[in-house]
This record gives structure tokens, C-alpha cells and sequence, in this order.
């Protein structure tokens, strides 16, 4: 009997034990809906979970940032994040990548995510116009944010084209307030410094509004103006500090760092981020195809490509220095069309102009119309990557823009030149000097005064030289079509055949010598062997 009471005790618990907690689950379930219910008729929403990312905007802005900022923008969509928070610190840089950047926020991913641009450090120029794109502007103790006008090559535009490029600029900046709701009066004072602007209390709506001096209202039964404050003054640029763009509600809120930032936005907009927010940072090919677009390096590569075509025409065979020039002028042409600056129209065009130059330095003798047309497609293909153009347009500057980035590219391309005259100069003059380097660079040479200094011929330094005559046996070293070069003895002369092809190792006999003209034939006998 015991033991059958026993049992039923502890199955009396068991059941005891399930009701309790069946009951206290069915309490927790009706608190959650009391407190649902309540929420809703609080006006309050349950907080949504979401991710948030963060996509540093750093440095100057240019096209490789614009190409860069959509790879990270739909890399953190694709991973879920409802928040990309844009954290930028920059003084500015191209306009045209600024508004591809502000249209890539409000047309492409406006309905994807919500952006948000967090200044860091500094959001001037161009760093101005990609913030205002954003929905949200949140900024750092401290820090800044506007003077947004035009300028090319450090200077500032002035008249028609001035207004040309400011009209534009103001487009962008109203597309983005009224897409965002910034006060629209405002930024544009960032772009134009002619616009004296006023805050203006509107009595009616209990807010404030703005206004452009010209354009100030008249009625004091709806606005206050006797207590009008002046913001912008006439002639000069809009630039606001933190505390003051939060003033005239240009910035959500100020932030202490970007944890304060994302409080903000949680309680604001009554959501939950999971987890910390995942970076997004630029990859080094980005950087390096940035710096490889920079008119500094752009020169570097220009006066070492040249410097290298230079070295393997003055040299036997195809070697090393070609190799080199070869690499930097893909790098040059590669990196732009990277960024959209190049197309392959250009490409191909540069392509046809080396080949016609060689064609007129290896087979056609003389510099004719082959020669000017290689040079004319070099021109074209150079000029071509410098200018933002559609592969069936002509690379001709259309506005301010495109003039800035043709003066900036062409200054490099014309330091790059200036450098390899220099370095020319000076390879030619000391390089044959060095015993290591002779076989790269054959010093020229000196004719006595029997009448054969027009004979183009290179000779190693330090080596005692006859003079070339007719008769003289020599070996071909570079293939004479039917111009080339031959060797005899010690020294390289520019010949050309009598009239056929001549392969290289071909043994060639000196039959006239007109002035710098050296003309060969195959000889006689092949037994001769230089």
C-alpha cells in the first residue's frame, strides 16, 4: 500500500509540475501581448531587429572611391544590413564622382536600406554632397561640413562657366534635400557665395523656415521677422560646425563617437541591431588603382614607359627595357579603364599608333605619312584616357569637368615627358660609362675628319674604330627591311639594303656610302664570319 501511494504521489507532482508550467508559459505569452497591445496604443512599434554596417569615405573622391563604395554598399546589402552608416572624412575631390556617389544613395539604394552619413573628421566640397545624400546626417563633436563651390585647378571658375558648374552643383544639393529633407535653401548656400540666407520663425507652424535675402517675406502675421537671424552672409560660402548644422537642421543629432550614433538611431526609429556593426573597408587593389590615377604617378609611368622604349631602340634585340615599357603603359591605360576613363576604342587606337611607329622605324625607311599617323593615334589614345567619353564619342572636353580632368592628366603626361628628356639625356651621356651597362646603351660615335661623320653608328666606349668604307664584310643585326642595322667590327651602322629582305646573321657587304646613307648587299660569300 506504501508503495503504491509512493507512486501515485510522485505522479501527482509530475502533473503538478507540467500545470505550473504550462501556466507560467501562458502568463509570459499574455505579458507579451498586454505589453504588445499596449506599445500600439502608445503609438509605439516592437522593436525591429536589423543589421548595420559601416563603409569608411575616406581620402579624395574619386571615381575608384565611387567604383569601390558600390562594391561595399551591395556587399553589406547582400549580408542583410538595413542601416549603412557612411563614415566620411574628407575635404572633397571630383564633382562628377560626388553626384555618381549621390545618385547611387537616393536611386539605387534608397529603398534597399537606410544611409546614413556619420562625419567623422570633416565633410567639405564633394564630402558635403555625398552627406546630404544620405537620409540621415549624424556628426561628430568638432567637426564640419559644407563649401561645396567649384574649382579647377585650384582655382576658383568664375562667370558663365562658373554658373554652368554651380547650377549643376545646386541641382544635386536640392535633389538631395528634398529627397532627405534637409532645408534646401540652406545647403545651396554651400555652392553659390552670392546668396545672403535667413532664418525666419514661421508663426503659424512654430517652426523655422529659409530664406534668400532677395527673397524674404513680407507678412509679420505669419512670420516673425522682426527676430530674423542671418546664417549665410552675402558673399560668402555656408560652412556649419556640428552644433550648428544640428541647429539649422541640416544634422539629425551630435555624437560623441559612432556607438552614440547607433543609440541614436535604435531609439529613434525603435529597432534592434544584432551584433556590432561589420566594416567595410577598401581592399588594397582599390587603393592601388586609385594611386596608379593619380597625376603624379600617371607621369612616373609615362616617363618610364618612354624611357624604356627609348633604351630598346638604342639596344640589340628584345630585351628587358621593352618588357618594362610594355607593363607601364598597361598599367597606364589599364587602371584608367578601370575607372571608366578609358574605353577600348582608345586602347586600340594608342595600340595602332605604336605599331605604325615601328613600322616606320623598323621597315619603312625615311619618317613619312606612317610616322605622322602613329604619332597623331598616340596623341588621340593619351588624350583619350584623360577624358570621360563613350566608346562612339570623341574624346573632346564638354564642360568644366572634363577640362579639369584633361589639365590635370595632361600635367602629368607633360611632367612624365619633361622627366624622360631629362633622364635620356642623362643615360645617354653617362651610361655607357659603366662596363655593366654597355650592352644596354652603345655611346656614340666620334668620327675623324675624313668626311664619314654623317654615318650613324654606335661603337662600345673605349674601343679604337676604323672608319667605314665600301667593301667592308659585316654581319645583320637587326633584319633589314630594307632598312636595319648591321654590325662590322666593333661598330653598329644604320644601313639599308639594295633592295631585299635581309634576315639577321645575314653576311652583308658595303657597296655605297652617300652621306649618312649606307647602303648593303647579301655578299658573295657566306664563309665570312664576324
Amino acid at each position: 500500500m506504501s508503495s503504491a501511494f509512493g507512486l501515485v504521489t510522485i505522479r501527482s507532482m509530475k502533473s503538478a509540475f507540467r500545470i505550473a508550467s504550462l501556466a507560467a508559459l501562458f502568463l509570459l505569452g499574455l505579458q507579451s501581448v498586454v505589453l504588445t497591445v499596449e506599445q500600439i496604443a502608445a503609438g509605439e512599434k516592437p522593436a525591429k531587429k536589423t543589421k548595420a554596417a559601416i563603409i569608411e569615405c575616406k581620402g579624395m573622391i574619386d571615381d575608384g572611391l565611387y567604383k569601390s563604395i558600390k562594391r561595399r554598399t551591395q556587399a553589406a546589402i547582400d549580408d542583410g544590413a538595413g542601416y549603412l552608416i557612411f563614415k566620411i572624412s574628407t575635404y572633397g575631390g571630383l564633382v562628377t564622382s560626388a553626384d555618381d556617389i549621390s545618385k547611387h544613395f537616393i536611386l539605387d539604394i534608397g529603398d534597399k536600406a537606410h544611409t546614413v552619413a556619420y562625419v567623422d573628421t570633416e565633410a567639405i566640397s564633394a564630402g558635403a554632397m555625398i552627406s546630404v545624400s544620405c537620409n540621415d546626417i549624424i556628426m561628430r563633436e568638432h567637426t564640419n561640413i559644407g563649401d561645396c563651390a567649384p574649382i579647377v585647378m585650384g582655382e576658383k571658375l568664375e562667370g558663365v562657366e562658373r554658373e554652368k558648374t554651380e547650377s549643376f552643383i545646386r541641382a544635386t544639393f536640392a535633389r538631395a534635400a528634398q529627397a532627405n529633407g534637409y532645408p534646401e535653401t540652406l545647403l545651396k548656400a554651400m555652392v553659390t557665395a552670392r546668396l545672403g540666407v535667413y532664418r525666419i520663425k514661421n508663426l503659424t507652424k512654430d517652426n523655422y523656415e529659409f530664406f534668400d535675402a532677395d527673397l524674404l517675406p513680407a507678412d509679420a502675421n505669419i512670420y516673425d521677422l522682426s527676430n530674423k537671424e542671418l546664417v549665410a552672409k552675402e558673399g560668402e560660402l555656408l560652412t556649419l560646425t556640428a552644433a550648428q548644422a544640428q541647429k539649422y537642421g541640416v544634422a539629425r543629432t551630435v555624437v560623441k563617437d559612432i556607438d552614440e550614433a547607433m543609440a541614436f538611431l535604435a531609439e529613434r526609429d525603435g529597432v534592434e541591431f544584432i551584433g556590432p556593426p561589420v566594416v567595410y573597408r577598401t581592399n588594397w587593389s582599390e587603393e592601388m588603382v586609385r594611386w596608379f590615377n593619380s597625376p603624379a604617378v600617371t607621369g612616373v609611368l609615362f616617363m618610364i614607359g618612354l624611357l624604356g622604349l627609348y633604351i630598346e631602340l638604342n639596344a640589340p634585340g628584345v630585351g628587358l627595357p621593352g618588357l618594362v615599357a610594355v607593363i607601364c603603359f598597361a598599367v597606364l591605360f589599364g587602371s584608367r579603364f578601370l575607372v571608366d576613363l578609358a574605353n577600348w576604342v582608345e586602347t586600340a587606337i594608342f595600340a595602332t599608333g605604336v605599331i605604325l611607329l615601328l613600322l616606320e622605324i623598323f621597315i619603312i625607311p625615311g619618317f613619312g605619312i606612317t610616322g605622322v599617323a602613329g604619332t597623331v593615334c598616340i596623341m588621340v589614345g593619351l588624350i583619350g584616357i584623360l577624358i570621360k567619353n563613350q566608346p562612339g564619342e570623341l574624346p573632346i572636353p564638354r564642360d568644366a569637368v572634363d577640362w579639369y580632368y584633361l589639365r590635370t592628366g595632361a600635367f602629368g603626361l607633360a611632367l612624365g615627358f619633361l622627366g624622360f628628356l631629362v633622364m635620356a639625356w642623362i643615360l645617354a651621356k653617362f651610361l655607357p660609362r659603366f662596363e655593366m651597362f654597355r650592352p644596354l646603351m652603345l655611346s656614340p660615335y666620334k668620327p675623324d675628319d675624313s668626311g664619314q661623320s654623317g654615318i650613324v653608328m654606335t661603337i662600345p666606349a673605349n674601343v679604337l674604330q676604323k672608319k667605314i668604307e665600301v667593301g667592308d664584310i659585316g654581319k645583320v643585326v637587326k633584319k633589314l627591311r630594307p632598312a636595319g642595322t648591321a654590325r662590322f667590327e666593333h661598330a653598329v651602322v644604320d644601313v639599308v639594303s639594295d633592295g631585299e629582305f635581309l634576315d639577321v646573321d645575314t653576311i652583308v657587304e658595303i657597296i655605297t656610302i652617300n652621306g649618312n646613307r649606307v647602303v648593303v648587299c647579301q655578299a658573295k660569300s657566306q664563309e665570312q664570319n664576324r
